[in-house]
């Protein structure tokens, strides 16, 4: 993998690297600084943004001013980010879809490897295995049983290719050994009403959404796709615990910045991002959203992205995964 980053490439320079790390560039920012969101505003990542971006503000005297620029399920945003000044003032908030995922289905205009630096991740989420109530399971071991019975006649719902929902479903299928229909929705709304409806069979829906529904007495909740237990759910079991082993499937979000920016303003936007990550009213701020805050150096988030292309352009391989 083409290394953007070349600080700490080897031990030996350990002391270099450190000494990078200690400047900070002079008068940084001394303008608005532009925050990228790929998705439409008041979504998960345009209140996360808001959130760190309100942070950033109170640390810096300057605004940081969140700009939505949704649309083809976040690729549109990640192209335009790609393609603005490597001066430090805009930054973009990536996730698992648009970086890594639709990459892997379909041609897009930018390479995250190449037309952008890692800054930090910033938060993960499991998703929700959900059914319908009037379905008759009541856990994941009857959910598998059931699609044997029936091949080809269970669907599962996406909120759009590429996304989170849609790779830990196939990741399902395939885990589990059955055949099951994918329903691509143009997001997560859409595709749990229609599960909550019954048209659908089950989906692996975002955190949040997905624990506002079942308040309606509507939906079914099986399992979480985190390997370990989800904070915010604790109640629930893994997928792994249900017998699917070897079932992890986390989303994430991380900031990246248009490739060309110093590496004093990459370690001080870095330092600031993780301070106020680990601030009490930011982590409760964010754990409302049904996120849970990570940080990363530069380097280890660039060393995540390119294990996250491997590990899921396996399964696009394996299952032969379209975008339609």
């Amino acid at each position: 993998m083409k290394q953007v980053l070349t600080c700490a490439v080897v031990a030996a320079t350990a002391m270099v690297c450190g000494a990078a790390q200690a400047q900070q560039p002079p008068n940084y920012p001394t303008k608005l600084v532009r925050f990228i969101v790929t998705y439409p505003p008041g979504g998960s990542s345009d209140v996360m943004a808001r959130i760190i971006g309100q942070k950033l503000t109170e640390y810096w005297g300057q605004t940081v001013l969140v700009e939505s620029r949704p649309g083809a399920d976040g690729s549109i945003g990640m192209d335009y980010a790609a393609r603005q000044p490597a001066d430090g003032y805009v930054m973009v908030l990536g996730n698992f879809g648009p970086v890594v995922a639709k990459p892997l289905l379909a041609k897009v205009n930018y390479d995250w490897q190449k037309d952008f630096i890692p800054i930090t991740r910033i938060t993960i989420s499991a998703n929700i295995l959900v059914v319908p109530v009037s379905l008759p399971v009541k856990n994941v071991k009857q959910l598998v049983a059931l699609a044997k019975r029936h091949p080809g006649e269970l669907t599962y719902a996406t909120s759009g290719p590429g996304s989170m929902s849609h790779f830990a479903g196939e990741m399902f299928k395939r885990l589990a050994g059955v055949d099951m229909i994918t329903v691509a929705y143009k997001g997560n709304a859409l595709s749990i009403t229609d599960v909550m409806g019954g048209q659908i069979t089950t989906m692996f829906s975002d955190a949040v959404p997905a624990v506002q529904a079942l308040k309606t007495g509507k939906l079914r909740a099986l399992a979480v796709t985190s390997e370990k237990r989800w904070p915010f759910t604790p109640e629930l079991p893994t997928l792994a615990e249900e017998g699917i082993k070897g079932f992890a499937a986390v989303n994430w979000w991380g900031i990246l910045f248009p490739a060309g920016v110093s590496r004093p303003i990459v370690n001080k936007v870095n330092a600031d991002v993780v301070k106020a990550l680990a601030t009490p009213e930011v982590k409760t701020r964010l754990g409302e959203v049904g996120v849970e805050a990570i940080t990363s150096t530069p380097e280890q988030f660039g060393q995540f992205m390119a294990s996250e292309a491997a590990r899921w352009g396996k399964l696009v391989k394996e299952t032969n995964m379209r975008v339609d």
